[in-house]
């Protein structure tokens, strides 16, 4: 294979086949790629050492592998230095394992990924592939459990173990139930990093969030960790300084230990990740990355980007474990902000979004729900989002948002939300329940289907026979994480598009979409009628 680099793992491949050229769709070069994949490698390596140890895992251990995986992740680091150098933080963990070992194990070298990327059954590929992009997605949830001190052994146990079966497993049926595993691991991470969020800043509660920016220095933050959000908080309180949520941070406007007790935390600056080069032009006012989704930077305001934990981006300041965010609050003092209150609307022109519809908010009205089903008042549930993108086909969630009927419920989550948030559908009529109720994060899948458990308990009937479709758009690793849960807990019919993933093989495709149902988007007005039925919109 003449390739300078190979890569598939996201939405945006090349073709929707792989980047292999000089750079990735996604701007990473193929020296960070050859980076990655080294550290893949090494991670797989250290895993199997672990195995055969057949010791607990250690805490400082289990981070690592987090660390690595989550690294690997789609617009998380464009820097091969620092790659390099977190590989060379695996190799030292791996030898100081070995070099404690009684008696000394076998050497396990590093994992060659182009055993992976070159399997000649593409089927075995596939799976693997499939698992290892979960896996990174996984880790992300995990590490922002694991820093609000929330961890679970067994966890970090099948991190080791699902890493080391894809270096030697040839099985395809074994492969396919360790696809299953994931996924069921999958749910039970969502569920851990819930519970650290929900018990660290309290249960989401629905609040109005405005998208005006408001004269005067500000600082936006953008990406998923809220323990990072809680840090920056907490060091610009009483410096006049307002803070504005980006993207996958904005739900953090819902949780009160946040919200509530930092009145500078104002509103919501711009729309989803791939809107940030145009959003941030001549921004007078720093962008702290958290996680991902970072673009490459344009020269208007790089010299106003910091990031930190896992982010890492060529010649950027980066704040380390210390969380020190001094030079962020003195260059948001530097530059000023906007010299009058500033409009950065919503992607359909809208002026506030909503959000914090979260498990505990909506099940406290599950009773007005019901009663509201059984009337005839609502007659479906859309659950529509995901991870948004750059493909002009993603329109086709605004579109489908816009022809659902006046009697329907859409559940929304993750930046796919944006598509949608800002639309005036209002309430639904004869009741006062908004017919948008944005459930927050991607990881916030497990409390949107903690909804749907409940409304099916509710009604009597599983879940596959609520009058609920699930419409979701995927990008990354973490919406690979979310589907494998979804479709673990045996959850059918899911619709998802723009496109299905260059790394699902015909076959395996073939066989997720008969065990599951699993099918693409086609068309709006196509895809309403059949969710619907024999109910026409209105």
């Amino acid at each position: 294979m003449d390739e300078k680099m190979f890569c598939f793992q996201c939405e945006q491949a090349a073709n929707g086949c792989a980047c292999v050229g000089n750079a990735g769709v996604c701007g990473k070069s193929a020296e960070t790629a050859d980076a990655q994949d080294a550290l893949t490698g090494a991670l797989i390596g250290f895993a199997e050492l672990l195995v055969e140890l057949g010791q607990p895992i250690q805490p400082p251990q289990a981070l690592l592998l987090l660390e690595g995986l989550f690294t690997t992740i789609t617009n998380v680091n464009f820097d091969p230095e620092t790659v390099r150098q977190l590989t060379e933080k695996v190799w030292e963990a791996k030898n100081a394992a070995f070099a404690t070992a009684c008696p000394a194990p076998a050497p396990v070298g590093d994992y060659d990924m182009k055993q992976l990327w070159q399997e000649p059954d593409e089927d075995i590929r596939s799976l693997k592939s499939t698992v290892l992009f979960g896996l990174r997605g996984m880790a992300a949830y995990t590490y922002h459990a694991r820093v609000l001190g929330y961890t679970d052994g067994e966890i970090d146990t099948f991190f080791c173990t699902a890493l080391s079966t894809l270096a030697h497993e040839q099985d395809k049926e074994k492969l396919f139930q360790l696809v299953q595993e994931t996924g069921l691991m999958a749910y039970r991470v969502m569920e851990l990093l819930d519970k650290a969020n929900t018990t660290t800043f309290g249960n989401p509660e629905p609040v109005e969030v405005p998208l005006t920016i408001q004269k005067g220095p500000f600082i936006v933050i953008s990406g998923h960790d809220l323990y990072d959000m809680k840090c920056l908080l907490e060091q610009t309180a009483g410096k006049g300084i307002s803070i504005y949520t980006h993207s996958e941070m904005l739900p953090a406007h819902g949780y009160p230990e946040l919200k509530q007790k930092y009145p500078h935390l104002k509103g919501n600056f711009g729309t989803a990740w791939q809107n940030q080069q145009r959003e941030f032009e001549d921004i007078p006012a720093p962008i702290l990355f958290t996680t991902n989704c970072i673009m490459p930077l344009r020269e208007s305001y790089a010299d106003r980007v910091f990031t930190t934990s896992v982010v890492s981006y060529p010649g950027i300041v980066h704040i380390g474990e210390s969380r020190d965010f001094s030079p962020v609050i003195a260059k948001a003092l530097e530059l000023g902000g906007y010299e009058k209150d500033t409009l950065v609307p919503g992607m359909n022109g809208g002026s506030t979004v909503a959000t914090g519809f979260a498990r505990d908010a909506v099940l406290h009205h599950a009773g007005e729900i019901v009663e509201a089903v059984k009337a005839g008042k609502i007659r479906h549930f859309f659950l529509v989002g995901g991870c948004d993108g750059t493909r002009p086909s993603r329109r086709y969630y605004t579109e489908f948002a816009k022809l659902t009927p006046p009697d329907t419920v859409l559940l929304t989550l993750a930046c796919g939300k944006f598509r949608l948030n800002d639309l005036p559908l209002g309430t639904v009529p004869g009741t006062g329940l908004p017919r948008i109720l944005d459930v927050g994060q991607c990881n916030d899948a497990y409390s949107a289907i903690q909804i749907a458990l409940a409304l099916a308990d509710a009604f009597g009937c599983s879940v596959n026979e609520l009058p609920l479709s699930i419409i979701l758009c995927w990008f990354e690793q973490k919406a690979v994480c979310v589907l494998l849960a979804l479709l673990a807990l045996g959850i059918r019919g899911i619709r998802l598009g723009p496109t299905l993933p260059a790394f699902l093989s015909p076959g395996v495709a073939a066989a997720l979409q008969q065990k599951y149902d699993l099918k693409p988007i086609t068309t709006p007005e196509a895809d309403l009628a059949a969710c619907l039925g024999s109910h026409a919109a209105d």
